[in-house]
């Protein structure tokens, strides 16, 4: 991809009504084009979607694919999407708007930060779909299913709000599972070392991203974890 291509995707994101940023780590607002400042906090599904639906974020999410993929799938639901990518948002939130979905957006931010911009209890769900798994031990902290990040996450989740982990790296899923089952704010629900394998069913279960096509094209196995926010006290 060229520069060119690069900040012209980034331009078209400023017009998109479906697309949020954050533009710098001082400042703790989120801008709806590069000078309309919004302050959805707490508010997300009143204030921009105008429902008071079910809220789902996804969180590394690229593309997008699994955020429209449930948005298509769950009409009755909303579906943020965040990543730090610009580039990528653009791809989805463009998709969203030629097929019309209107209960999906995105916001572009680090996902350390996501207690700014969503409030305590506001979130339903979250879907971690094939994140960087930062495969050296020294990066640990940086892997989205860290000790670090779950008590990021219980700053914004509901009382028994879902999390899932979808991932193609068996280190990734075999220190999530410890992650969770050590953490007193989560309980593990299911774990699944070969879930296109396995007889267990749920709606969003084939839905693909690209990648994920690659990893099965591979020979790959694709791992899932599914746990609970429980509320017990963060570290």
């Amino acid at each position: 991809m060229s520069k060119r291509s690069k900040l012209e995707k980034f331009a078209q994101n400023l017009d998109f009504p479906n697309v949020f940023e954050h533009f710098g780590y001082e400042d703790d607002a989120l801008y709806a084009n590069a000078n309309k400042k919004i302050n959805f906090r707490g508010s997300w599904c009143s204030g921009h979607f105008c429902n008071n639906h079910p809220l789902t974020l996804e969180l590394a999410c690229g593309r997008g694919e699994y955020s429209l993929g449930m948005a298509a799938l769950h009409p009755g639901r909303n579906f943020i999407g965040v990543d730090i990518k610009g580039a990528r948002i653009w791809n989805g939130a463009k998709r969203a708007l030629r097929l019309g979905l209107t209960n999906v957006a995105f916001v572009r931010t680090r996902i350390e930060g996501l207690s700014r911009f969503f409030a305590g209890g506001e979130v339903d769900e979250i879907w971690i779909t094939f994140p960087d798994p930062f495969p050296r031990s020294g990066k640990a902290s940086r892997r989205l299913t860290s000790p670090e990040f779950l008590d990021r996450y219980a700053l914004v989740l509901k009382h028994g709000a879902l999390l899932h982990l979808k991932t193609d790296d068996p280190d990734l899923y075999a220190f999530s599972i410890e992650s969770v089952d050590t953490h007193e704010a989560y309980e593990r629900l299911f774990a699944n070392e070969s879930i296109y394998e396995s007889s267990f069913e749920f709606p969003e279960k084939n839905i693909r991203t690209y990648y994920e096509n690659l990893h099965l094209a591979a020979g790959k196995k694709i791992h899932y974890l599914r746990f609970r926010f429980t509320g017990g006290e963060s570290r």
